[in-house]
Order: C-alpha cells, then sequence, then structure tokens
C-alpha cells in the first residue's frame, strides 16, 4: 500500500480527482437572512401543490414511485402541447443535463456553449469524461452563434434566459442554429416562464433539439426537484435508459402534478417577481450600476472596473446574501436574486449605505 494520500485515492477515476466540483449558492442554517443568492422564488406554491404534497405523504411512502413519473409527465404533456412520449421528467433538470451527458458523450466527445453561464455545464461534462469547449459571451451577452457552431460540439448548451446574466436568445435564432448543430441542440430553460417564448415548439421541427425545464424557479419547488426534458420519442425514449430507477419521490410527482393544474397562480407570482425586478433594476441604476435586460427572475448588477468582492462580503456581514463569482469575467459583477418587496429594499437601504461609506459621507 502506497505511503502518499493520492496513492490512497487510486481507485478514484482520474479525471475526477483533477477535477473542481460545483459549488452552490450558500444556504444558511437559518435566521434572519435575506436570501438572494440562489434565484428561489421569494413567493409560497400554489395552495393545491401544499395540499397535494399532504395527501402524498400518507402510508403508501413505503412504495416506490411510479418510476417514469407518469402522473406529471402526462400532465406536462396536456400543458405544453405534446404528445406523452415527448416528455421525461427528471430529479431536478440537473439530473435531466446529466442524462444527456451519460447518453450522448464519451471519453474525450465535446460539449459546446458559451460562457460565462451555468456552471454546472463544467461539471457535468467533467464526471462524464467529456471535453468543454467554449467561446466568451461578449458585454452584451448576445449569444456568440457562428463561433459557438465552430466548436462542433456532439452536444451545443444554449442557456435561454442565460444565467447569470438574465439575458434572451431570441427564438428565430435557436431555430436557425438547429440545422447547423452536428449533434444535440440543447435548450436549458430553467427561467423560461419569466421570458416571453419558449423553444418547446420546436421539437417537433428537428429531431436534435431537446428543452429542458425546471420547477425550481417559477412555480417555488426548489426544494423539491424536479424537472422535465421535451424532444421527439425517439430521443426521450434513449434517454429513458440511463435515467436512475425511481428518481422522482412520490411526493415531487404529486407536487408537480399539482403545480401544473394552476398556472394561474404560477403566473401571478412572475408578474410580482416582474415588477419588482423593474424597481430594483432603476434602483441599482441610480446607484451607478449597470444592469443587463433580465427577463428571470434575477439581475446582474456591474460596476466596470470595480471588484464587487468587497461589497458582497460587506453585504453578508449586514445578513444580504447574493451572489459573487470569483471569475474574470463577471468580478465586476453581483447576480441578485429578486426577492420581496420588503428583502429588496432593505437590499437597496444596504447598498446606499456602503455608497454613502465609499464615497466619505
Amino acid at each position: 500500500m502506497g505511503d502518499s494520500k493520492q496513492d490512497d485515492l487510486r481507485f478514484i477515476r482520474p479525471e475526477i480527482r483533477r477535477m473542481t466540483g460545483y459549488t452552490p449558492g450558500e444556504q444558511p442554517a437559518g435566521g434572519p437572512v435575506v436570501k438572494l443568492n440562489t434565484n428561489e422564488n421569494p413567493y409560497p406554491p400554489s395552495p393545491r401543490v401544499l395540499e397535494a404534497i399532504a395527501a402524498a405523504a400518507a402510508d403508501d411512502v413505503r412504495l416506490y414511485p411510479n418510476p417514469v413519473a407518469e402522473p406529471l409527465c402526462a400532465r406536462a404533456a396536456e400543458v405544453y402541447g405534446v404528445g406523452r412520449d415527448q416528455v421525461l421528467a427528471g430529479n431536478g433538470s440537473d439530473e435531466i443535463l446529466m442524462m444527456i451527458v451519460r447518453a450522448c458523450i464519451g471519453a474525450g466527445e465535446r460539449v459546446a456553449y458559451a460562457e460565462p453561464t451555468y456552471s454546472l455545464y463544467d461539471t457535468l461534462v467533467a464526471i462524464g469524461g467529456g471535453e468543454v469547449a467554449t467561446v466568451p459571451y461578449p458585454q452584451s451577452f448576445e449569444l456568440p452563434v457562428e463561433p459557438l457552431l465552430g466548436l462542433r460540439g456532439k452536444v451545443t448548451i444554449v442557456c435561454n434566459p442565460n444565467a447569470p446574466s438574465g439575458t434572451v436568445t431570441p427564438l428565430e435564432v435557436i431555430e436557425g442554429m438547429a440545422p447547423q448543430v452536428e449533434g444535440m441542440l440543447v435548450v436549458d430553460e430553467a427561467y423560461a416562464d419569466f421570458a416571453a417564448a419558449s423553444a418547446i415548439q420546436l421539437i417537433e421541427r428537428h429531431a436534435n433539439v431537446v428543452v429542458v425545464r425546471s420547477f425550481s424557479k417559477s412555480f417555488s419547488l426548489a426544494g423539491l426537484r424536479i424537472g422535465l426534458l421535451f424532444g421527439q420519442p425517439a430521443v426521450v425514449s434513449e434517454l429513458l435508459k440511463v435515467k436512475d430507477s425511481y428518481n422522482l419521490s412520490r411526493i415531487s410527482i404529486a407536487a408537480g402534478t399539482a403545480a401544473l393544474g394552476d398556472l394561474d397562480w404560477m403566473r401571478a407570482n412572475v408578474a410580482k417577481v416582474a415588477a419588482t425586478r423593474a424597481r430594483m433594476t432603476e434602483a441599482l441604476t441610480v446607484l451607478g450600476y449597470s444592469v443587463l435586460p433580465s427577463a428571470t427572475n434575477f439581475v446582474l448588477a456591474r460596476r466596470p472596473g470595480t471588484n464587487q468582492r468587497p461589497v458582497f462580503e460587506a453585504l453578508r456581514a449586514r445578513q444580504i446574501l447574493v451572489r459573487y463569482f470569483d471569475v474574470p469575467e463577471l468580478r465586476d459583477a453581483l447576480r441578485i436574486t429578486v426577492g420581496t418587496d420588503d428583502e429588496i429594499d432593505a437590499l437597496l437601504a444596504a447598498l446606499r449605505d456602503l455608497t454613502d461609506e465609499a464615497r466619505g459621507r
């Protein structure tokens, strides 16, 4: 047996030992925290969802759930106007993205996307032994279509709306990419309910397009981990081969099905978020931040040339959590979740105080 700790880990794949794991946003244990760092919805889910959760938490939790989340997928097919065989459910959209990597990417094969974007993509590709191939977004965050297509990924991902920028790529641009992508085109629509259009309609016309959705943002169900994929039946059938055996719990299936039965509640929450986002954007601009137009439940606020880590840390000392990304492209930025009006008022008051302190008042 070797003497070094590295030798003790020789049974771990070299790719895993080399990689850096995904770092989620901070989840505080409790207390009086204004939590604006992980893009959760500040408003509760529909009462119908809470009723469904209570009903599902019964004696039959001793039994396995439906292995393909049949009630949820059937309801989703009705709501989104697709066939039942065009829907797959996952334990959050993260598991669905992992299914895509498992099914499509072999050792050294490319997954292409523009960055900065959702940093979990890097982790999933590393776990699968694939190769990350990226092109930079410009300052405007307009999708660099031709350079992205030039990467010739076996899987190409477009996060739309994009995180952490909140910006949208027009649907016609994505459709124009579909016949030019050599492999699968994944449209990650975690925030699509805050935007004006969805790519789900494209799956009928393009066999290589899949659309991934999440219940964590607009439906206020981040704690239950529910995601959906939409694609052509043959693609869904292949992806089902690599999912975990019983990947959604009985409670998650019941909650997701009920959420899709009360779209009006979700849309009302989305409208409240949009109104607060507009007010917050205006106030941040007055404070000297440059804020990109956002079609999500967060904004990216920048002070070009000014590292925002001190502001992030000062807010945290005041029990206000926002997201700071310590990468060159984003060190001048804070990503701020749209909270309740009271939470945003607390954030803005703290930022005004910090601005006054910086000016020596």
